[in-house]
């Protein structure tokens, strides 16, 4: 049957943590949901090594592995899986539209978007090179792989502030490179960083390489002072990307209330947003926590919502 001709109860966009324990949900609860997946199915957890912080793996799980575990689970219990991304939606009216990259469409009474945010990155080939064997973009996951090494964040902001203060916790030393003379952070979260005793602050400085084996990990950190044009090599095994996140919302500008960042706005304790009918969960939604179990909790919160939205228009 051609997907031109289907139309669904709910429909979840995204496979990430969130996306999938919706749909977990909402297949239990009987509502047939359709996944899609994207291009990028899984989610930030496919480019995850060790997941050790997610709760009922005592001796921590593989990224893939987990959304393979999370995938099967809503296999499970009747979810419907389309690959593919969504390049156009309709949200004018009930039902909702959605446009594949196939030009095939879509419809559904109720909406849950997961699509989650993608990390920025700095653009170096070093980088990808050494991502997860060394770089990261996440302190508050991998910063415990790093405790008592040397290790530094790279940004100017609150989140490379905030990232920065929590490995200095963990972490033998910590060094802030930031390419400006000043950062845009906080007041507050300046004091703190400058004046803690294990964070050292490389002004005007950017990132030239990341140094090391491939195989074995990160050793060494080369930058770049932007004034001067000095390069130097310091001893250094973990680099921290803390220069933002991009959510995946480009699909919804104009039809759902997003955030100054982009970010959907909910209402606060609920995925409900602007538009009756659609839900967020996920990192979609939250620039605050960005981790997986609070994704998958917010998924939980998304199938929830939509099954009792789903039951009063039917009531």
């Amino acid at each position: 049957m051609s997907t031109k001709e289907q139309h669904h109860k709910l429909i979840i966009l995204g496979s990430g943590p969130a996306g999938l324990t919706a749909a977990i949900y909402a297949a239990r609860a009987i509502l047939e949901p359709v996944v899609v997946s994207g291009r990028e199915a899984g989610g930030q957890l496919m480019i995850t090594s060790d997941v050790e912080n997610y709760p009922g793996f005592p001796e921590g799980i593989m990224g893939p592995e987990m959304m393979d575990l999370l995938r099967a689970q809503a296999t499970r219990f009747g979810t419907e899986f389309f690959s593919g991304d969504v390049v156009d939606v309709d949200l004018s009216e009930r039902p909702f539209k959605l446009t594949l990259e196939n030009k095939d469409t879509l419809s559904c009474d109720s909406l849950i978007i997961s699509t989650g945010a993608s990390a920025r990155w700095l653009g170096m080939d070093s980088e990808k090179e050494f991502s997860g064997k060394g770089v990261s973009a996440c302190a508050t996951c991998d910063g415990f792989f790093f405790r008592d090494q040397d290790v530094a964040v790279v940004g100017g902001g609150d989140t490379a502030l905030e990232e920065a203060l929590y490995l200095a916790n963990i972490c033998k030393s910590v060094t802030l490179i930031h390419r400006r003379d000043e950062f845009r952070g906080s007041k507050i979260m300046q004091k703190r960083a400058i004046n803690h005793e294990k964070i050292s602050i490389f002004w005007n400085t950017v990132v030239e390489e990341v140094l090391g084996d491939p195989k074995a990990g990160m050793t060494s950190l080369k930058v770049k002072n932007v004034k001067n044009q000095e390069v130097t090599e310091h001893p250094i095994t973990g680099l921290f990307v803390a220069i933002g996140h991009t959510p995946n919302t480009k699909l919804f500008k104009g039809k759902l209330n997003l955030n100054e960042n982009g970010y959907v706005k909910v209402t606060p304790g609920t995925t409900y947003t602007s538009v009756e009918g659609v839900f967020a969960s996920g990192d979609v939604q939250d620039h605050v926590y960005r981790q997986a179990v609070t994704a998958a909790g917010t998924g939980c919160m998304a199938a929830i919502d939509a099954e009792r939205w789903l039951a009063e228009q039917n009531g």
